[in-house]
């Protein structure tokens, strides 16, 4: 299955740039890519060539790997095992060891590093059981740190040690604080630390261990060479942080700077915050696109604090945007270009105004009413992160549909079903409160929920969502549709891959609807996440009905949405709904009907305000950055990319 990025459009032109120039503002020699997946295949090259390098310099030795396995290495141990499966590397001369694992945890329990290194990859090599080193997460405390004393010595010098960076730049369990002299040992984790690995653990905070035994900064740092790897918009700026800025304890990766062979490898997500990426301008010439002329703008109103059109000719010369104004200058030509370019994107009928001149506008008018279709990963993102323009569509008069691409079953608490169960029994409806209390209790921690209860709590989020929709004028009949892809399926936190079979339930809606506009989340920044598989499926769905000559997508434009957490840079906006304060609160009351995501969600990040109060200030803050840069101010916005 086929990866998809969003479009580039104009940037730094690195060809012929001299390397020094390239990385001089990185203390740490930083390499970025365009998907997780495709750096993944950079690095399982580099680590075919040094390996055999190594074997061409070392013959008999053992080439001693170091690994960590969380989230980050997924792609590149996905790509070792299959440069193995191909003949391109042997491990029976590889000796691994692992950075970190819980304690205390079982080496069998599918969220122990033991069980995942396996699964990932040892498993499917191979590499001899003597040449495999993983912490006991099961040693006796009062013998820990003798353990942990003798382990330090093999785990010293690696010949190449590959990891992934937390979004706090912590390092193994190195958290915030701890030093660069520090040795493998046992840690206590933070309660921070320990809510974001709960979610290896169903969300379950009970379950999650509350120690690990981890190699320490200074043992990392021993390391003859060092591979980092960070994914994601929410590494951002950590990413930044350990690249250009001093070392600190309170980024424990940020050390690495002091090292003599290391690499970063970023996705363009992790990336966004580098001086590079935020203002290439500084660094290097770049192709001046007309949304990478609006970018540099827009990036110089935030220095300067002004609006676009109080930009004067010394705003952009202090600024580094003299090149700017060589080539599309004077200033003030390029202000109102931007200008106009911007306030064209602000559109009250995100489905077309009908009998209208469309010339300036994001939508055309014709046809009218348009056919829809909104993608939502899971019941409820499409009300959370595009309510207020659904309201739009269906209150004026297109022809709207809702697709639910997963059941979203795993984030519903057990007391909101007891509580389901309890109201049909108060209602003299069927009494199965207690069959499903036994239910409840026969979970195991760790483990996939029961079938019979992954269905209740799917139920559950069905019905919310059929009434959200019902609030704006939907028949839930005919315009909701669930499509419950196969990949969500395995009753863990853990999907299954995506396939076809995915693909397929996708491709029926599409040609059973045929939309002229298609919406869908635009997350693609976490490669592991929901809302990323869920829009590849739906991106690969398109790709293959274009492939395959229906006739409607030739007529057919795809709209990306945000969030609650992550806002449209509005460099990159195409159209911009503006919200009234009624269509505020009605937009609300849809979020509330899904009350089992109200108050305490099972997985609610390091956010922990409810899912309106994150919509709200972000659709506010955005209409107030359209206020600043000198638009009409309104109570809210949506914005949108226009991917084709």
């Amino acid at each position: 299955m086929k990866h998809f990025s969003l479009p580039k459009d104009g940037g730094l032109i690195e060809k012929g740039l001299p390397k020094d120039i390239l990385h001089g503002r990185e203390r740490i020699y930083t390499e970025i890519g365009e998907t997780p997946f495709s750096v993944s295949q950079v690095i399982c090259d580099r680590i075919l060539e040094m390996v055999a390098d190594f074997r061409k310099e070392n013959p008999g030795k053992l080439f001693r790997l170091g690994l960590s396995s969380g989230t980050s290495p997924e792609p590149l141990l996905k790509d070792l095992r299959e440069a193995y499966a191909a003949g391109k590397i042997s491990f029976k001369d590889i000796a691994v060891y692992s950075t970190d694992e819980y304690y205390p945890v079982s080496r069998n329990a599918q969220q122990s590093r033991n069980y995942k290194l396996h699964h990932d990859l040892l498993d499917e090599v191979d590499i001899l059981p003597e040449n495999i080193h993983i912490a006991d997460g099961l040693v006796e405390e009062d013998k820990v740190s003798d353990y942990c004393a003798r382990a330090e010595e093999g785990l010293r010098n690696l010949d190449l040690l590959v990891m992934g960076i937390g979004e706090h730049g912590q390092i193994g369990f190195n958290e915030a604080g701890s030093l660069n002299t520090s040795k493998t040992r046992l840690v206590l984790l933070p309660y921070k630390s320990r809510r974001r690995q709960a979610h290896n653990f169903n969300g379950d905070m009970a379950a999650t261990p509350s120690k690990a035994i981890t190699m320490g900064v200074a043992t990392m740092l021993s390391a003859k060479k060092v591979i980092l790897m960070a994914w994601g918009e929410d590494k951002a700026d950590m990413v930044q942080q350990i690249v250009e800025c001093k070392n600190t304890p309170d980024y424990p990766a940020s050390f690495f700077q002091k090292h003599q062979d290391v690499t970063l490898y970023v996705d363009e997500n992790s990336s966004a915050k580098l001086t590079r990426v935020v203002a290439p301008w500084l660094i290097g010439p770049c192709e001046w696109t007309q949304k990478f002329r609006r970018k540099a703008v827009i990036w110089l109103c935030e220095q300067v604090h002004k609006p676009i059109l109080k930009l004067g000719y010394q705003d952009y010369l202090q600024n580094g945007l003299g090149e700017l104004l060589e080539k599309f200058g004077p200033y003030d030509k390029v202000n109102i270009e931007v200008f106009n370019e911007l306030q064209h994107t602000i559109t009250g009928w995100p489905g077309g105004k009908p009998n209208a001149d469309d010339s300036t506008r994001p939508v055309p008018s014709s046809p009218y009413p348009k056919k829809v279709v909104i993608f939502s990963p899971h019941p409820d993102d499409d009300v959370i992160s595009m309510g207020g323009t659904f309201i739009r569509l269906a209150h004026q008069g297109h022809d709207v549909h809702v697709a639910y691409q997963t059941s979203g079953n795993v984030a519903v608490h057990d007391d909101v079903v007891l509580q389901h169960m309890d109201a049909a029994r108060e209602l003299g409806f069927a009494d199965h409160f207690d069959e499903v209390k036994e239910l409840i209790a026969s979970k195991v921690a760790g483990e996939p929920e029961p079938r019979a209860l992954l269905n209740l709590k799917a139920a559950i989020r069905r019905s919310e969502a059929k009434s959200a929709c019902r609030s704006f004028g939907l028949n839930d009949e005919t315009n909701v549709h669930f499509l419950n892809l196969p990949f969500y399926e395995s009753g863990g936190i853990k999907k299954l891959p995506r396939s076809q079979a995915d693909v397929d339930i996708i491709k029926e809606l599409l040609n059973k609807v045929q939309p002229q506009m298609v919406f869908m989340a635009g997350d693609l920044a976490d490669p592991h996440g929901t809302h990323r598989v869920c829009t590849e499926c739906a991106l690969e769905a398109l790709d293959q009905l274009r492939e395959e000559g229906v006739s409607w997508i030739a007529d057919c434009h795809v709209w990306m949405y945000r969030g609650a957490w992550m806002e449209w840079e509005l460099s990159r906006v195409d159209m911009a709904v503006p919200l009234s304060p009624d269509e505020v609160i009605e937009k609300r009351h849809a979020i509330y009907r899904h009350l089992s995501q109200k108050d305490i969600v099972p997985f609610p990040g390091d956010d922990s305000r409810e899912f309106w109060q994150r919509a709200e200030d972000r659709t506010q803050n955005t209409a107030h950055n359209y206020d600043l840069l000198g638009m009409a101010e309104y109570q809210a916005m949506e914005v949108f990319l226009k991917l084709w």
